[in-house]
């Protein structure tokens, strides 16, 4: 996402170096969304992996109606609507095939059993090949599962965002279903040079409540503390952060929106990072669940979070 929205400009032959550089340590999970860039991500993907499709397991998220000047009109998931949208991405990738297709948000307009119905028809027609959602909370997670078995669950997971542990992740663990997590970075909040975003530069975390001053200077508090685990531990706060998502479970798999080759070696450099158990037991006790200041997105966005509706 970083790569072609929401974080200011980026380089694209750096973009296309980072995903090549990411093939090459082994990883293979690509996830982008058909509304990132309005297709620009798709195409780069597609231009990255123009000789190197067949390494990659290419995820895409769809379903968000987006204005040529970037603003977001709302979703829609109808049957006809999922097929659109197919189309469109299978051509700006380049490719006859999608891994794991999944809706961003759920559509609440729209039974969620009409939209997976759409999808299972896509895959009986070779299109894709796994079904996910995004964003569900429990109900919406049984009911897409009980028309196709869903493969992956997308939603953010972090550290210091971790409203998933009561509720969703015991289904999801309940019915087989992979943790695509993202935002396992809290939008840079947990990076190595923590900074206040530039709204100036198109970074839209500004607006963000996590960033807000008052709650800003809050969270840098939390940050502090993890910091010198990090520094005990031997690393930097970012690949902390990320080992601790990866000691959450083998079905937990994180995202890292890297847009540069030097940021993915951070992130690389977080695997031989070893949690004990003391250490995620102290990780607990100094960043506790709900410790974080301001909620993950703006008041509006919250309310379009099916998964938020079963954390309150």
């Amino acid at each position: 996402m970083g790569i072609s929205d929401f974080y200011g400009p980026a380089d694209e032959s750096e973009s296309v170096a980072t995903i090549h550089a990411a093939l090459d340590a082994g990883i293979n999970i690509l996830d982008t969304g058909d509304f990132y860039g309005m297709g620009h991500n798709e195409l780069l993907l597609s231009r990255a992996l123009k000789e190197r499709r067949k390494e990659a397991f290419v995820c895409v998220k769809f379903g968000a109606l987006r204005t040529p000047d970037g603003s977001f009109l709302g979703l829609d998931l109808r049957p006809a609507a999922v097929k659109n949208f197919l189309a469109y991405s299978l051509k700006r990738l380049g490719t006859d095939y999608i891994d794991l297709y999944q809706p961003c948000r759920i559509d609440r307009s729209v039974p969620i059993e009409e939209t997976i119905g759409a999808m299972v028809e896509l895959k009986e027609r070779g299109y894709i090949r796994f079904l996910g959602i995004s964003e569900a909370g429990p109900e919406m997670i049984r009911r897409a599962h009980a028309v196709h078995p869903i493969s992956a669950l997308q939603i953010e997971y972090a550290v210091v965002t971790r409203s998933i542990e009561e509720a969703i992740l015991p289904v999801t663990r309940e019915l087989g279903i992979s943790i695509t997590a993202y935002g396992v970075f809290s939008r840079g909040l947990l990076s190595t040079t923590t900074k206040v975003p530039d709204p100036s530069k198109g970074d839209y975390r500004a607006f963000y409540p996590r960033f807000q001053p008052e709650n800003f200077q809050e969270n840098l508090r939390l940050i502090d503390n993890l910091r010198s685990i990090a520094a005990r531990k031997g690393c930097t706060l970012a690949q902390l952060a990320l080992a601790w998502v990866l000691a959450q479970g083998n079905d937990i798999i994180p995202l890292v929106g890297a847009r540069k080759t030097e940021r993915l070696a951070e992130a690389l450099g977080a695997v031989p990072v070893l949690l004990r158990a003391d250490d995620l037991a102290e990780i607990d006790r100094i960043v506790p669940r709900g410790a974080a200041a301001g909620e993950r997105y703006p008041l509006e966005q919250m309310a379009m979070l099916d998964s938020e509706r079963s954390s309150r």
